[in-house]
């Protein structure tokens, strides 16, 4: 006979149902051969029966032993100072040392406790030990639970192994670890070198030839004890608790009237309505671990039902990624031949595929097309919720403390869903937004066209009376030859300029935006020449913008040609004319259209920089004849833009001047302020509005990345962003700017400062009521019988138009989202304005950012 079959806590040293496997000899040999090892494992695995029965063969053979139990009372629910003397006090009643604790421990108060643990083992344990010493640490993941990090105590144990090249007594000293715990698990902080030392021993379920303890116990109880025995380890698959408990079981079936099957005892007894017979505790115990944590718990439900559906084909590889090692921690799944298998078949038939979907939607009730959309990369749309779905979505996962990928699901869903609203509504007013698409195309261009008449009659009439003048001086013999000869220069660099405009309108027709202002602006400066009454000013200003026109037609040969013969005609100008505001003005456009044309290649790279430097250098000493505000200005205020940004970027390619660099960004910054101001002050909401998102991505340095995120919204200094909203509100009259539109944000039950992930469906429709209280979002007669409304956007034209015709809207501007022409986050085209625009690309953050 044997002892009663033990499944619950450690086995006594002399328990005759003590299994041997292979762990016991590799566990011995590498504690006597002075490795470090660890034992980590499920629980009711075997480790603590494993470590009294190695303890007992290391005494045996002259090894000194202790064992720390971390999970032990007096040592929980303490501070670190406690927690450590707790452990240097168990050491020394364990090995019985001559020390009085109390006095050694004052003696070394200005001592770290890491420190003071160390020294009580070179100073105290290894000086009156003299033979070799294991220091077993059990349930070490007990440690996780500690209210201050260990990551010092796991570092210090590895420091012990390191310690042995340096201090040969440390080679006398060896440490084993035992818990449910992984060795990543060890030390959380990343920074550290983690804990990579030592021997892992792998506890393997029980083996059929290694069972013969277990039989013993059968024998005269079945006519086929080893059958009987290796039906008990089919079901348990050789997990030490199982597998003693399913043996007691038997042996009190035998001695029933009609002893059943192992399978019928199985079911019974564990399987059927199992939460109540799992005394001791140990299926609950799986359970437990795996949903013990939500937000991963979903992860190592999907993880397990992958390996029980695959399990036959050997699908899932051992990867020990953090999943992985999770799931085999709770005992659930067992690593074989490097493959994920599930344990036992009593695990896979308790846990099962519809236990598995329970718990999942218990955990959120959308797991099923999660899953899939997870699959799928997140591109996988049709698995979104919508609908009531969403709503219940949205309900059951309040004060859930959800993952990230959960939080980008609904959201995504929720995004999704307000999008087919928006196209639905949108498709209903199709051929209505078409209407007004072509009357407002039609009506830009007729603008255009018009302003291009415009300018083409000046440029006529300034050349026909030229022509005319000089037909008629001619005539009288009112001009000299000289004065003949210049004035047909004149005309023919004209003519010149306005073929090369004519030819940028040609590329504008193929849709080319950009050639549609190039070619207005090289009209402008055509029709501009004819008020300069300098005969070198006058062709230095035409040869530059033809210049200028050639190197946008990708001309760089014709472009290099013209720039040198304005630089020709402003080396003939007098002193007078080129220190006039004309000449100063046209000697900054020559600099800015040289330094782009040099820019373009990098052995000229220093070239430009001089240029530009020249340009800026003109600016900031004569800012009065430079100023951009008055009428009739050669210079606009792009212009001067260009010459910082032109500067700017060469600076930053050569890496050099940084200085300088410095101070153009200073100065751009302060001249887009000038620019803001000016259109704000003459109301031209429309300009300011394009200039401020520009302006407040330079004061945040994300000029090269045109948006803002979280981050880089803190970069926004708040005197800046105070200044800005000031202007705003100071030239309209309190009508528009950042603080009003605050005020209006929290009046609309608008949260401040909320992160994009942690939106609800609450917030969702109160951003929509901001957006139609600053008249972003149409109002409908809905709205004003309390219903939903449409939610139709605005078109930019229509905001604006907006504007002008109902002053009593307010907060309408800064606009954060897609404006046409400009820099900005928005994801609308032309006219369109989206509903995700403000807190998709992060713009409200601004409204909490700073005390407006």
């Amino acid at each position: 006979m044997v002892d009663q079959y033990i499944f619950s806590g450690s086995l006594p040293e002399e328990a005759t149902t003590y299994v041997t496997r292979e762990a016991d000899g590799e566990l011995y040999e590498g504690l006597k051969a002075g490795k470090f090892c660890y034992v980590l494992n499920s629980r009711q695995s075997g480790k603590s029966s494993l470590r009294v029965r190695t303890m007992r063969r290391l005494r045996e053979s002259g090894v000194e032993c202790c064992a720390i139990d971390l999970s032990a009372g007096g040592i929980q629910n303490v501070p670190p100072e406690q927690w450590y003397a707790d452990l240097i006090d168990t050491l020394i009643e364990s090995f019985g040392l001559d020390v009085e604790f109390g006095d050694w421990w004052s003696q070394n108060q200005l001592n770290s406790l890491v420190t003071r643990f160390r020294k009580f083992l070179e100073e105290i344990l290894l000086a009156e030990i003299k033979e070799n010493i294991v220091i077993f640490i059990d349930e070490i993941d007990s440690v996780l639970s500690l209210n201050f990090p260990t990551d010092d105590f796991f570092a210090f144990i590895r420091a012990c192994y390191n310690q042995r090249v340096d201090n040969p007594e440390y080679n006398r000293l060896t440490f084993c670890l035992l818990g449910v715990a992984s060795p990543s698990n060890l030390i959380e902080d990343k920074k550290r070198t983690p804990f990579n030392i030592g021997k892992a021993i792998s506890l393997k379920g029980f083996q059929l030839h290694e069972v013969e303890p277990l039989e013993k116990g059968l024998h005269g109880r079945y006519s086929d004890s080893q059958a009987v025995m290796k039906e008990i380890l089919h079901w348990t698959g050789g997990q030490p608790f199982l597998t003693q408990k399913l043996c007691q079981f038997m042996v009190e079936e035998s001695e029933t009237d009609n002893p059943r099957t192992v399978e019928q005892v199985v079911r019974s007894r564990i399987i059927e309505n199992w939460e109540p017979q799992d005394e001791p505790e140990h299926l609950r115990t799986i359970r437990d671990r795996i949903l013990r944590d939500e937000q991963r718990a979903s992860y190592l439900l999907e993880l397990y039902q992958q390996i029980r559906v695959t399990e036959e084909q050997s699908e899932v590889t051992a990867d020990d990624t953090l999943e992985q090692s999770e799931l085999q921690l709770s005992g659930l799944v067992v690593r074989q031949q490097n493959k994920l298998r599930v344990y036992n078949p009593i695990y896979k038939e308790i846990f099962d595929a519809n236990w598995i979907e329970n718990q999942l939607k218990n955990l959120r009730p959308y797991s099923e097309s999660f899953r899939f959309w997870v699959a799928s990369g997140g591109s996988d749309e049709s698995r979104l919720l919508r609908g009531k779905a969403l709503q219940e979505a949205e309900e059951w996962a309040k004060d859930k403390n959800l993952s990230y990928q959960d939080k980008q699901y609904l959201a995504a869903s929720k995004e999704k869903e307000i999008q087919e609203e928006i196209a639905a509504k949108e498709q209903e007013a199709a051929l209505e937004r078409e209407r007004k698409d072509r009357e407002a195309a039609e009506k830009r261009n007729q603008l255009l066209s018009e302003a291009n008449r415009k300018a083409q009659r000046r440029i006529k009439v300034g050349v026909a009376v030229l022509v005319v003048t000089v037909l008629g001086a001619a005539t009288v013999g009112l001009l000299s030859k000289k004065q003949l000869d210049e004035t047909h220069e004149e005309v023919e660099a004209v003519q010149h300029l306005n073929k090369l405009a004519g030819k940028l309108q040609e590329q504008s027709n193929l849709n080319l935006d950009q050639f549609t202002f190039d070619y207005n602006k090289a009209l402008r400066l055509s029709a501009l020449s004819f008020n300069i009454n300098n005969h070198q000013l006058k062709q230095a200003l035409v040869f530059a913008a033809s210049s200028q026109a050639d190197q946008q037609l990708k001309k760089p040969k014709e472009a290099e040609q013209e720039i040198n013969k304005s630089q020709e005609n402003l080396s003939k100008a007098d002193k007078k004319a080129l220190d006039s505001s004309q000449g100063l003005q046209i000697q900054v456009l020559f600099y800015k259209f040289q330094g782009s044309l040099l820019a373009q290649r990098k052995e000229t790279q220093q070239r430009a920089i001089e240029s530009y430097t020249i340009a800026f250098n003109l600016l900031k000493k004569h800012p009065k004849e430079t100023d951009f505000t008055k009428g009739n200005q050669l210079l606009t205020a792009e212009n001067i833009e260009l010459v910082h940004r032109g500067l700017i970027k060469v600076l930053s390619q050569s890496n050099t001047e940084e200085e300088l660099r410095k101070q153009v960004e200073q100065s751009l910054t302060q001249h887009l302020y000038a620019q803001l101001e000016n259109s704000l002050k003459s109301k031209n909401w429309e300009a300011a509005d394009r200039q401020t998102f520009p302006l407040i991505l330079n004061i945040a340095k994300r000029e090269k990345e045109p948006w803002l995120d979280e981050d880089s919204i803190n970069g926004v200094s708040c005197p800046d962003l105070q200044k800005i909203d000031q202007l705003w509100v100071t030239n309209s009259d309190k009508r528009f700017g950042f603080s009003v539109q605050k005020e209006i944000w929290i009046k609309t039950g608008n949260r401040l400062g909320i992160k994009k992930q942690d939106w609800t469906s609450k917030d969702y429709r109160n951003y929509i009521r901001f957006a139609k209280a600053v008249g972003w979002y149409r109002k409908t007669r809905d709205d004003e019988r309390g219903g939903g409304g449409d939610r139709l956007v605005r078109s930019y034209e229509e905001l604006l138009h907006g504007i002008k015709s109902h002053p009593q809207v307010v907060g309408s501007l800064p606009f954060f989202g897609s404006v046409p022409g400009s820099l900005s986050w928005g994801l609308g085209g032309w006219d369109n304005l989206f509903l995700l625009d403000i807190y998709s690309r992060y713009g409200y953050l601004l409204l909490s950012h700073c005390d407006l």
